[in-house]
């Protein structure tokens, strides 16, 4: 499993797409935070915070996440790889985890520069204002954030041989699970389900991890999602086999 885990990571960096979603990243929440005049800016908000980031990295990783996974299994279908890979000595869920180990990895080296600018803040621009529990928090979040995302998109390139298709149908059903359960929650036909609908969707977990309190039903609910997509991958690649 490590050597398709190792030979995925690095077929992403011999091609520009590794760096491509590192560098928009970056450069997105980079001009949102320091360039751009608004609220968004850190020199507006009238206290020491990157909050800035933790509003703008799910929307964009809902562009990037997709991109990064889109190929994972779709470009095997279609050059027809991925009869061979399912003959190496792995289980299919082997696999399905070394190619999501690997998506995660490449969008946490993206996250990780960040960091910069959470030292920049510290170190710089008032620090005795900088709430770091809430910080880590919203790291935190993000991170499974992140996973939710990359498993989605996983799940996505397995039941297409397109990549177009596979970015689409990842970047839809993330979105879908990120802000869609709300919107269903806040609709008055739903009624008394409206608690339990929101509950389904990211952004109530995300919020509740990004005020720096970390509840075990927040991670239980990350890890099952989680799950379900990678089993989901795993029921595809079963299928295929018949």
């Amino acid at each position: 499993m490590y050597a398709l885990l190792k030979k995925e990571i690095l077929t992403f960096f011999s091609s520009i797409t590794g760096y491509l979603v590192i560098i928009v990243f970056l450069t997105v929440i980079g001009l949102y935070m320091w360039v751009f005049a608004g609220e968004m800016n850190i020199f507006n908000l009238g206290y020491s915070s990157i909050d800035t980031l933790f509003g703008i990295a799910p929307w964009v990783f809902l562009f990037l996440v997709p991109a990064v996974t889109m190929r994972l299994f779709a470009e095997e279908k279609r050059t027809g790889t991925l009869e061979t890979l399912l003959t190496k000595p792995l289980t299919d869920f082997q696999i399905v985890f070394a190619k999501y180990l690997s998506g995660l990895t490449l969008v946490l080296l993206a996250l990780l520069p960040t960091l910069i600018y959470f030292i920049s803040v510290q170190f710089f621009l008032s620090p005795q204002n900088m709430d770091i529990g809430g910080t880590i928090g919203s790291y935190i979040g993000l991170f499974f954030l992140a996973a939710i995302y990359v498993s989605i998109g996983v799940f996505a390139s397995s039941i297409t041989n397109n990549q177009i298709v596979a970015f689409v149908l990842g970047m839809a059903i993330s979105f879908f699970f990120y802000i869609g359960f709300e919107y269903i929650s806040n609709l008055a036909v739903v009624g008394k389900f409206s608690v339990i609908i929101d509950y389904l969707g990211i952004n109530m977990h995300y919020n509740s991890i990004s005020r720096g309190v970390i509840d075990s039903r927040d991670i239980i609910y990350f890890v099952s999602v989680i799950s379900v997509f990678l089993l989901l991958t795993k029921y595809i690649l079963e299928k295929r086999k018949y």
